[in-house]
């Protein structure tokens, strides 16, 4: 009975590890004129498992509704604060007791961004007051006895770097050094995170070639070889990460914490767009998901995940600039899904045995994923070296394993595609490898080569 109780101790205290191990958030953009109401938002947020919400602003209406939630809350001071803010510790003063008192802790607020992209905007005025303005708002919730509660920071694009391939090259703009290296210090005397906006989307966009497609939507690729250290990188999320990671080291802040405040995929957008697709989309954040939920980390930072906050959470109708600006959103305004990304609380958890009316039998779906006939050596040998890069087990078809038989690419892939398909989700695009691999019903394991799957 001992042995019993404390197994069942062990699985309590795992389960409430992984629940609050949420790596993953949504941003909540509000430039349009359909968004719901913020208690059904809050309703929407409690049935999934983001267990994070960042805003551009301070609305208060949205950060009452998500009270004793338990989601927390980033929100922001507009990029026209900064000049009052960094002129007068009073006005720091008055916002942190504006925006912040009333709500905390019922509303778990947990960070502060200063601005958006600042340092890469046209208003290169804004740039010498960033800083002194977020010591002042640093000052005014150590005040307050939040200072140790709530961090500030601010939002960079991408663009701070000038050099960002090879990851291991990173490096922040020469003529931005010296705001940087003050704002470095700040967020590292504060134990504040460097917040960031990797978008693949953007890269692919410049680079339109398949292989490019595949690697920015996690998809199996043959990789990219980083030509500094040897690292091989599987996805451009991590080496996008990886570039600021190395430009943080190379200014002596490697031990800066990285946020990254937006990443996302448009489900569509103008005829002269290139990416935009629910297919994409669907891929794009899906997999991301997964990645982040895997634990396995990047090449520069493995076994830990970034705090990632996907953008965004509704499409925005009123966002100018090209079709794909207002099509990001993971949900419609009406509260339904844009596609599903298995972040529904529903979908993780164990269905009930309790009695129930009857339901309509959901149909009998394939089990197993193999690749499709005809495929090349050269791209099943590329898809076993995606999956077996994901931390799936690949013993199996090494030699002396169960499935090392027979010896043939075609026969190793299907084990090593199969068994990331079952690892990361059973999507659909979990089975695609480049439009390589089927769903199929038939079973392939033999003698003592067992397939993991089954009917869905």
């Amino acid at each position: 009975m001992a042995s019993i109780l404390l197994s069942l101790s062990l699985l309590a205290i795992a389960l409430s590890l992984a629940d609050s191990q949420s790596f993953v958030g949504v941003n909540y953009g509000q430039v349009a004129d359909n968004l719901p109401p913020p208690e059904a938002t809050a309703k929407l947020l409690k049935s999934t498992t983001v267990g994070k919400l960042r805003l551009y602003g301070a609305d208060p209406a949205i950060i009452k509704a998500l009270a004793n939630s338990g989601i927390e809350i980033v929100i922001g001071a507009a990029n026209g604060d900064i000049p009052s803010l960094a002129a007068d510790p009073n006005a720091a003063t008055q916002w942190v007791n504006a925006n912040v008192v009333p709500y905390y802790p019922g509303s778990k607020i947990t960070l502060i961004t200063v601005g958006n992209e600042i340092l890469t905007l046209a208003d290169e005025g804004l740039v010498p007051q960033l800083v002194p303005a977020m010591r002042n708002l640093q000052n005014a919730l150590n005040a307050a006895s939040l200072g140790g509660k709530i961090r500030v920071s601010t939002v960079h694009s991408m663009a701070v770097l000038t050099q960002s391939d090879p990851p291991s090259s990173g490096l922040f703009n020469p003529a931005l050094q010296d705001t940087l290296k003050q704002l470095l210090t700040l967020l590292k005397d504060n134990k504040a995170p460097f917040t960031i906006n990797p978008y693949p989307f953007f890269a692919y966009q410049s680079d339109p070639r398949p292989e490019t497609l595949a690697f920015c939507l996690f998809q199996p690729n043959s990789g990219r070889v980083d030509s500094g250290n040897g690292k091989l990188y599987t996805n451009m999320f991590d080496a996008q990460v990886d570039a600021v990671h190395s430009a943080l080291s190379a200014m002596g802040f490697q031990d800066v914490e990285i946020v990254v405040a937006e990443t996302g995929w448009p489900s569509r957008g103008d005829s002269n767009e290139v990416g935009p697709s629910v297919e994409n989309a669907k891929a794009y954040n899906g997999n991301l998901i997964t990645h982040l939920r895997s634990l396995v980390g990047s090449p520069l930072m493995p076994g830990k995940s970034v705090e990632t906050y996907i953008f965004a959470l509704y499409d925005e109708n009123l966002k100018p600039g090209p079709g794909s600006e207002r099509a990001f959103g993971l949900f419609k305004t009406d509260l339904s899904m844009s596609y599903d990304v298995g972040l529904a609380k529903s979908s993780q958890q164990t269905p009930s045995t309790s009695p129930t009316a009857p339901v309509t039998p959901a149909p009998n779906t394939a089990g197993w994923c193999v690749p499709k006939a005809g495929v090349s050596d050269n791209q099943l040998q590329s898809n076993i070296d995606y999956a077996c890069s994901q931390g799936i087990d690949c013993r199996p078809i090494q030699p002396g394993g169960a499935c090392f038989e027979p010896n043939t690419v075609a026969s190793h892939a299907a084990f090593a595609m199969n068994l990331y398909y079952q690892t990361f989700g059973r999507n659909q695009w979990n089975c695609d490898f480049s439009q390589t691999a089927t769903l199929t019903s038939q079973n392939p394991s033999y003698n003592a080569c067992v397939y993991t799957g089954g009917s869905t």
